[in-house]
């Protein structure tokens, strides 16, 4: 099974999330720890693990299961 949708759609709700918190790849970046190289990747569709889904939530102030409400 190809899981690269699901990917994506992730990617795309972190996007919509990040937008709509006004907060540029950047501030997110530095809010949740990691590298704002790196957030392009996963806007993008880059496989993501459950540590760095979980540090993005947190810094979007919004629970691990909202990023997987699409």
């Amino acid at each position: 099974m190809n899981y690269k949708f699901l990917y994506q759609k992730l990617g795309e709700r972190i996007e919509n999330l990040r937008k709509e918190k006004g907060l540029t790849q950047e501030e997110l970046a530095e809010k949740a720890d990691l590298h704002r190289a790196y957030f392009w990747d996963i806007e993008t569709g880059r496989n993501v693990s459950i540590k760095t889904a979980y540090k993005i939530a947190r810094a979007l102030g919004v629970k691990l299961s909202e990023l997987f409400d699409f």
